[in-house]
């Protein structure tokens, strides 16, 4: 599903620092450019959301896999401005798509996410974390 405005992508090598600049800006204190090409890069799977017209990636969804039987999804992100147009949606139903081989997809998202990802076919679980909020920016 390609809109005129929004590319689908799984090739993150060409992109720089300024493509992806300020996507972690609802973060508050989220990661700096350098290290969000760092997370692609590091992910074992990427699709990106790219701004057709300015080449500006507006979302992205990674997944880290063992690549037999598991896989977890760390990252979906959607800039504020494109949320709500269903670009959320159409990443995670290509990445689940990319991981369909697999026995187990899982991720961990806050409370008021739940809704979201249970129209996606995921379900509620209980799960256990570490949260170093102190890392958050990855500094």
């Amino acid at each position: 599903m390609e809109s005129a405005m929004v590319i689908y992508q799984e090739d993150c090598e060409r992109l720089t620092i300024e493509n992806v600049e300020g996507l972690f800006g609802c973060w508050g204190r989220g990661p700096a450019a350098a290290d969000v090409l760092r997370i692609f890069k590091g992910s074992d799977h990427v699709v990106l959301a790219v701004d057709g017209a300015s080449g500006q990636v507006i979302g992205y969804i990674t997944a880290i896999t063992d690549g037999v039987s598991a896989a977890y999804i760390p990252h979906l992100e959607v800039r504020p401005s494109w949320q709500g147009q269903g670009i959320g949606s159409e990443l995670v139903h290509r990445m689940l798509e990319r991981l369909r081989h697999l026995y187990m997809i899982d991720l961990m998202c806050d409370e008021d996410l739940q809704a979201f990802y249970e129209r996606l076919g995921f379900r509620p679980w209980t799960g256990m974390l570490i949260r170093n909020y102190d890392r958050q920016a990855c500094d």
